[in-house]
């Protein structure tokens, strides 16, 4: 059996890691990112419709925001039977929005929801797949070595338990970095640190400090992605707004650092 081939579509940290792994797992890679150069082993090509032609399948991990360009651009490159997979974290509507459009090229859409740190699991990174394209997009990838559980044929099922998991792992982020913020104009952030520490882990209170404040822009996305779920479920989303909030700000104190 021949290798598939891989287009992924957005080489930023989770992109690039993946890329590369795809690489090492024995398939043939190329990468588009207009703002990044493609990792050892994975073809750079200049545009998403040459990318995508003649792949076996095609990772947008791009922007939720982005999403919906990502696959406009490449669907000219699409044919019957590629798997056109959405790995941004985006609201189920959004998620429904793409499968449609990529139904029109005879292509199959699968809505993925990556559930851990990318860069740090890369590949293995545990993953659920609903959509069309779902059961495709696990033969293809599971030999590969990721973990991929198919929820449903729907698009968007992904996207849901995403989003609904989110609300508490975002949640949980956003209580530490308050009460860490709040015991440090008390005077008494080492303790606390400690004491949060004794209860999750170091190594998890260190990825919910550093992590919110790496991707805090991207999360704000993810957060109110997940407001708009809560809403449509008759849920008041009073955890998730905060955390997109306080999100928010770090995403605001970042980018004025960086001028």
């Amino acid at each position: 059996m021949s290798a598939p081939v891989v287009a992924v579509l957005g080489l930023g940290e989770a992109g690039a890691r993946i890329a590369a792994d795809l690489v090492a797992a024995g398939a043939e890679v190329r990468g588009h990112d207009p703002l990044a150069a493609a990792p050892d082993g994975v073809a750079g090509i200049e545009d998403p419709v040459s990318a995508a032609s003649g792949s076996t399948a095609v990772l947008a991990l791009t922007t939720a925001s982005t999403a919906l360009a990502a696959a406009q651009s490449s669907l000219p490159g699409l044919r019957a039977g590629t798997i056109y997979a959405d790995l941004n974290t985006a609201a189920p509507a959004l998620k429904r929005d793409l499968a449609a459009l990529v139904a029109g090229a005879g292509a199959l859409f699968a809505d993925i929801a990556l559930l851990g740190p990318v860069p740090s699991r890369g590949l293995g990174t545990p993953a659920l797949a609903s959509g069309p394209g779902a059961h495709a997009f696990a033969d293809v990838f599971g030999p590969l070595g990721m973990p991929v559980e198919v929820v449903s044929d729907r698009p968007g099922d992904a996207a849901t338990l995403k989003l609904l998991r989110s609300v508490f792992t975002k949640g949980l982020a956003a209580s530490v970095l308050e009460s860490l913020s709040a015991a440090e104009a008390a005077g008494h952030a080492a303790w606390l640190r400690g004491e949060i520490a004794s209860v999750v882990g170091e190594p998890l209170l260190e990825r919910l400090v550093e992590g919110s404040k790496r991707h805090a822009a991207r999360r704000v996305d993810e957060m109110e992605a997940a407001c708009e779920l809560l809403l449509e479920l008759g849920v008041e989303p009073r955890v998730a707004a905060a955390s997109a909030s306080l999100l928010s700000d770090l995403a605001r104190g970042r980018a004025a650092d960086a001028r």
